[in-house]
């Protein structure tokens, strides 16, 4: 997400870290590299104009202060106007008459969003409803439908043969009557490109659902074409909110800023992945932080505290700590970070200060089929082997490699890994540290620094511009 504007900007900040003063001249230099980044990244040519402009008339008029650089001062400012251009995080509206209108392009990914905004509504308590209305995809009402059965969600189905929107919508009420209170999301048709049709038919759908929430589903790889997409939609049916979809694929990112920007409406959520729970709430600071390599430490302790038990990560810290280490641990260990790490590990390191270049080298795939594999050798041994990792011995490697289906030699490369990973933990503590970071123990996030020297960010934590901080203690 944003992995190639991250690299650019920091490209341009770098060229004023050894100024050692603001000046028109330097300045323009790295206006110049921060508009071309803006623009390669699908920003629409306007907004990174006004966004530009901005940053020089504030960078021009600041009084620098003594103990920061220049280019650490541009970087505050260009934070800063960055958040302006994102908003404020904006809540779901979920008052009566409790309606939610999908919108957007084919492909864009209405109806798998329309599915992951019921799975969160549920998470919060509510009751959400799923009402099919695009009757030109028959897989989509049939998508729907299992989605909706596998979370245990009612979803209404059109006729067989309706073809009239209007109609369907209609109909929809009616079931929605029947079906009591509830959160309804109705996901409607889309096409491959914006026609007058398709805009006329959702004005008619609108005017009989009377939603009190009408949301874009944006791809983000949608680029230039993202400013009349938003527009047209906007001035059609008046759009409320914005729901950014695809974000953890190579997409460059800029349809976010540029539709945020033109629309003047909030971005609501984020779609980080292809799970039916991998939708995220928008919150701008933190997009803006995690564009300039500063990490998203909040969301990551919030994703901890959610998906980790904490008697169980303290049990295994404490395991850590007097050295009582074994593949047990190691297993358990293992799937607490599959949980934090979601759409796969570059995800995590992407929540990290600074680690954004080490999260594009790794291949999510690999480093997935990996722990796969790690995790069907140590099932593959028995009670007494994981508990005592000493007594495996050839003959029982060669068991357990035929059990999980894998080479000895991955095998051999787990017993080194384990017993590295133990002297690690006598020596430096780091894991205790590390498991300590998942449930914010020992002083509140502060282990997180343990966990980035685990990762091999050595435990640095990169400096940030004056009035900027990272949550926490560190």
């Amino acid at each position: 997400m944003f992995s190639a504007l991250t690299e650019k900007l920091e490209h341009a900040f770098k060229k004023l870290r050894g100024q050692a003063k603001i000046s028109e001249s330097n300045v323009a230099d790295a206006m110049q590299d921060i508009r071309m980044a803006l623009l390669e990244a699908d920003v629409d040519f306007k907004v990174a104009k006004d966004l530009v402009e901005a940053v020089k008339t504030q960078s021009l008029g600041a009084e620098v202060l003594r103990s920061v650089s220049p280019g650490q001062q541009i970087v505050k400012i260009f934070h800063d106007e960055l958040v302006k251009i994102l908003g404020t995080a904006v809540a779901l509206n979920v008052d009566p008459p409790q309606r939610i209108l999908m919108t957007g392009l084919n492909g864009a990914g209405k109806t798998t969003t329309s599915a992951k905004l019921a799975a969160w509504l549920k998470k919060q308590g509510r009751r959400p409803l799923l009402l099919a209305l695009d009757l030109y995809r028959p897989a989509a009402i049939q998508q729907l439908q299992v989605l909706g059965q596998q979370l245990g969600v009612p979803v209404f189905a059109p006729a067989a043969g309706e073809t009239d929107p209007v109609k369907a919508a209609k109909a929809a009420l009616v079931w929605l009557k029947e079906q009591g209170s509830g959160v309804a999301i109705f996901d409607t048709a889309g096409r491959q490109d914006l026609d007058e049709e398709l805009l006329a038919e959702l004005k008619k759908v609108r005017e009989v659902v009377q939603p009190n929430e009408v949301l874009l589903i944006a791809d983000a790889a949608t680029g230039q074409q993202a400013v009349s997409v938003a527009q047209k939609f906007n001035e059609a049916v008046g759009i409320t909110g914005l729901i950014m979809t695809k974000l953890d694929g190579d997409a460059r990112g800029g349809a976010l800023l540029s539709m945020r920007q033109v629309t003047g409406c909030p971005v609501k959520f984020l779609g980080v992945g292809e799970k039916i729970d991998q939708l995220e709430i928008f919150h701008p600071d933190r997009m803006a932080q995690r564009i300039l390599d500063m990490g998203d430490v909040v969301s990551l302790v919030e994703k901890a505290a959610e998906e980790i038990d904490e008697k169980e990560a303290m049990k295994l810290a404490e395991r850590m700590q007097s050295n009582k280490f074994d593949f047990n641990d190691m297993l358990q260990q293992m799937r607490m970070m599959k949980k934090l790490s979601g759409g796969g590990i570059g995800g995590l390191l992407g929540m990290l200060p600074g680690m954004s270049k080490m999260k594009d080298m790794i291949n999510n795939d690999d480093a997935d089929r990996k722990m796969r594999h790690t995790e069907a050798l140590i099932l593959s041994m028995t009670p007494k082997e994981r508990s005592r990792p000493e007594i495996i011995n050839g003959q029982r490697r060669k068991r357990i490699c035929a059990g999980a289906g894998r080479p000895v030699m991955e095998m051999n490369q787990l017993l080194k890994q384990y017993e590295m990973m133990k002297k690690m933990m006598k020596n430096q503590g780091a894991m205790m540290q590390m498991a300590s970071a998942m449930m914010g123990g020992g002083g509140g996030m502060g282990g997180l620094g343990g966990l980035l020297g685990g990762l091999g960010g050595g435990g640095k934590m990169p400096k940030l511009p004056p009035g900027m901080k990272f949550p926490g203690k560190f």
